[in-house]
């Protein structure tokens, strides 16, 4: 198993802005489609963003437009940049893998431990 490792997540304010990394080392990195999910306390855990291996990008409408999602192959990394953040996007952010963009969304091969992000007014 290929793990996922976040890091990043802490306490921001309503307004700001944070940015959370995973590292997955592993020689398929390349060609696999990344994403991340979070969940939100009494909730369900939900898609946010994904990216696949030609940097094609997913957002899950709640995010788009504040979110960015980018890799680095070299590194075998990705980010999830949060911009301009609400109360709602307070949430366990896990990181997930899988090789295709449709598997990634719904059936994760991977998955990493989760970060916390609190978001406060």
């Amino acid at each position: 198993q290929v793990p996922l490792v976040e890091s990043g997540g802490g306490l921001v304010q309503a307004g700001g802005s944070l940015t959370l990394s995973c590292a997955a080392p592993g020689r398929t990195f390349s060609t696999w489609t990344m994403g991340w999910f979070r969940q939100a306390p009494g909730k369900e855990r939900t898609f946010v963003a994904s990216i696949g291996w030609m940097r094609e990008t997913y957002y899950t409408e709640a995010v788009k437009g504040r979110f960015t999602i980018s890799r680095d192959n070299a590194k075998t990394t990705i980010e999830l940049q949060m911009n301009n953040v609400k109360l709602e996007d307070t949430a366990i952010y896990y990181c997930a893998s899988a090789p295709t963009i449709a598997k990634v969304r719904t059936a994760p091969d991977y998955w990493g431990q989760g970060t916390q992000v609190t978001v406060s007014s």
